[in-house]
């Protein structure tokens, strides 16, 4: 049995003191595989670098966070292609729109957005959805852009039911479900209970979201276990059921890794 952390920021300088070990951990408690989302420019060659160093476990992904989306995103996005064009990557990510932090940013994040699914679509990539605070922003794109060649994870999804099942209604979508699904009072189990394990991938997001009980501290891959048993939980299944069914879900978006 084990696990595949669909969302992990393992390249990041919160890693620097302890990276190697910190992998172990993650590899002793069966999560064998990473799949890396970019943030920006300065965040790639940490990203290539540690899956040069670990070929077979980490995988790239490349993108321009919403957060991170700026006046001179056009030129960022130019280097960022240049990059895409000449390294072998599964997936556009993490990009999307987030509200929460600068809501004055929209159509900027919008036009990325879409340049970045444009992107995914040329090159039959799926996409890594970052969505906070705008799931009507990220549908309104979605609805304009998506085709049947369209696939991807809605990471970290904290949203309603009925946003749930418009996510999924697109098709070649799953939910990414990291430490949120594990808080007492967040709610999302109630959300998580009415859908199938088909719909769901398993996630950290480190370092941060860390599950119940390392809520508040650095999040690291090895915690991925505290969601699939919390997941385990909600649909009444052994965690073998989870590992087979969200890795099977996993290589259905992502392809083999």
């Amino acid at each position: 049995m084990f696990y595949i952390d669909t969302h992990t920021h393992l390249y990041v300088d919160e890693f620097k003191e302890d990276r190697q070990e910190m992998m172990e951990r993650a590899m002793k408690n069966g999560v064998q595989k990473f799949l890396l989302p970019n943030i920006d420019l300065a965040s790639m060659p940490k990203m290539f670098a540690l899956t040069k160093a670990y070929p077979k476990q980490c995988f790239p992904m490349l993108g321009l966070h919403p957060c991170s989306v700026a006046a001179d995103y056009l030129s960022v996005l130019e280097k960022i292609e240049t990059e895409l064009n000449q390294n072998t990557v599964i997936a556009i990510g993490e990009i999307g729109i987030d509200l929460y932090w600068d809501k004055t940013t929209l159509a900027i994040q919008k036009a990325a957005f879409k340049i970045q699914i444009e992107w995914a679509k040329k090159l039959k990539l799926p996409i890594v959805i970052h969505v906070r605070d705008a799931f009507e922003e990220v549908f309104e794109v979605l609805d304009e852009l998506n085709d049947n060649n369209l696939t991807g994870v809605f990471h970290c999804f904290t949203g309603n039911l009925d946003q749930a099942k418009k996510a999924l209604s697109y098709g070649g979508f799953k939910l990414g479900l990291g430490g949120v699904l594990t808080f007492k009072n967040s709610g999302l189990d109630k959300v998580i209970e009415n859908l199938t394990l088909k719909d769901l991938v398993l996630e950290t997001d480190s370092p941060y979201l860390a599950p119940t009980p390392y809520r508040g501290k650095r999040n690291e891959s090895a915690y991925l276990v505290k969601v699939a048993e919390k997941l385990a939980e909600i649909f009444k299944v052994d965690q073998l059921t989870i590992s087979e069914q969200t890795n099977a879900n996993t290589l259905e978006i992502f392809g083999e890794l």
